[in-house]
């Protein structure tokens, strides 16, 4: 992996970047919106929240994806591990009406959806409330003045380990070397994260209950070989 890495990178701000709606909703999406995103919406405001309190029945940990896409990977999970809530965050409408489709077609009642900035809802969990924390093929934001908008910074990184248990894991995973060379900069700037590759395998392998994307897929076929870094909560 290469990482170019400069004062002409700066860190990301607060602002969001990206899309929020790509191609026009057909009917049916529109009243998934409409009727259930209200009901699995996480609470706006700037209160704290108690993660395992968003789901209608108890639960034995709660996980976060941050920009979950078209939501394969959290349904998989949420449909993997029933006693686990799931939160995911995404601002892009038409990601959300695909897992809405999901959520409601395989009954995952332990579901939740942030449709805004992660980096807004991260400073509203308490302290050492989440099990795992995705980030899965993020935007790489490629071109050098580009580089601030990334959702790895400093910043994200010390609240991500905040809201991690002692133990629990964040992952990561990008097909962008030069985005997971500057993740494991500044998460070994962390002192909260440890990696805990011990071979190349264990960052050129998927996890053992990685379920595979559409993206990963498509991915692959032009020859571009994904990484997949763990980084656990030290106590």
């Amino acid at each position: 992996m290469t990482q170019n890495d400069s004062p002409e990178a700066p860190e990301r701000s607060r602002a969001f970047y990206g899309r929020r709606k790509g191609k026009r909703l057909r009917a049916v999406q529109e009243g998934r919106l409409d009727d259930l995103l209200p009901r699995l919406r996480v609470p706006e405001g700037d209160g704290p929240l108690d993660p395992a309190a968003l789901f209608p029945r108890p639960v034995d940990d709660v996980w976060l994806e941050i920009g979950f896409g078209g939501g394969e990977h959290l349904a998989a999970q949420a449909a993997r591990h029933p006693r686990v809530g799931l939160i995911g965050c995404e601002p892009f409408v038409n990601g959300v009406v695909k897992l809405l489709r999901t959520v409601e077609e395989q009954d995952l009642d332990a579901v939740r959806v942030w449709d805004r900035d992660a980096m807004e809802l991260l400073p509203r969990l308490p302290d050492a409330s989440l099990g795992r924390v995705f980030l899965l093929y993020p935007d790489p934001w490629p071109k050098r003045r580009q580089r601030k908008r990334r959702f790895v910074s400093d910043e994200s990184l010390a609240e991500i380990a905040r809201v991690l248990r002692p133990g629990g894991e964040f992952r990561f995973a990008s097909d962008i070397d030069d985005y997971a060379g500057w993740t494991l900069v500044r998460t070994a700037r962390c002192p909260a994260l440890r990696w805990t590759a011990a071979r190349a395998a264990d960052w050129t392998a998927p996890w053992p209950d990685w379920p595979g994307t559409r993206y990963e897929i498509k991915m692959s076929a032009t020859g571009r070989r994904p990484t997949y870094l763990t980084f656990r909560r030290e106590g």
